[in-house]
């Protein structure tokens, strides 16, 4: 359903779907997390962020609060926080790709250091539905499954939605898969729902 449709539809279809009683009250999820898969071509990844912040805004117009976090800024208040980011900038030139994947890992390792930097913004924001974004521009330093993995017990009163420039498909012989840029396959992740088969 999600490949048929245009950018606009796709901005229609959130809409509808995160604006209607139904997905704010989580009805029709069984026991299972509210999370939500928004995937998206790679290549509209500009026009995503755009697309987003337009949506957050008709949607708080139309009364739903949003509290819309970026993976990648979260990234860089971590590093900044700890007072690491100008030496990690100046040090990147000359450091081996690995060497550097390691660090940052390490740094923004989501159970220790990312998730309870998200649990603070779902505390101090009120709110009704979480967007994550920013996936792509952590990656790999921050996988996907990982955030989704460590984040149930922080977001599971409130719906969330990540924005994923990639596919997230359900096969009966693999299972559920997340798949960056449409290449790269992140990893089984079997517990959210793609936002865009949603139906109200």
């Amino acid at each position: 359903m999600s490949k048929e449709m245009t950018p606009r539809e796709r901005a229609e279809h959130l809409f509808r779907v995160v604006t209607s009683e139904r997905f704010l009250t989580k009805q029709g999820l069984g026991n299972e997390v509210p999370f939500f898969i928004c995937p998206y071509e790679a290549v509209d990844g500009l026009s995503m962020t755009q697309d987003r912040k337009a949506l957050v805004t008709r949607i708080e117009h139309a009364g739903v609060k949003v509290l819309d976090l970026s993976l990648y800024d979260l990234s860089l208040d971590i590093l900044r926080d700890r007072g690491i980011l100008d030496e990690i900038l100046e040090s990147e030139p000359d450091m081996e790709k690995g060497e550097l994947k390691e660090l940052l890992q390490g740094v923004l390792d989501p159970q220790t250091h990312l998730i309870p930097r998200i649990g603070a913004a779902i505390e101090a924001t009120p709110h009704d539905v979480i967007f994550l974004s920013g996936v792509g521009e952590v990656y790999p330093y921050i996988r996907s499954h990982n955030v989704l993995n460590n984040l149930q017990s922080t977001a599971k009163d409130r719906p969330t939605v990540l924005f994923f420039p990639g596919s997230y498909t359900h096969a009966l012989a693999t299972g559920a898969s997340l798949d960056l840029f449409g290449r790269l396959h992140d990893d089984k992740y079997y517990r959210a729902f793609n936002i865009m088969n949603y139906e109200v």
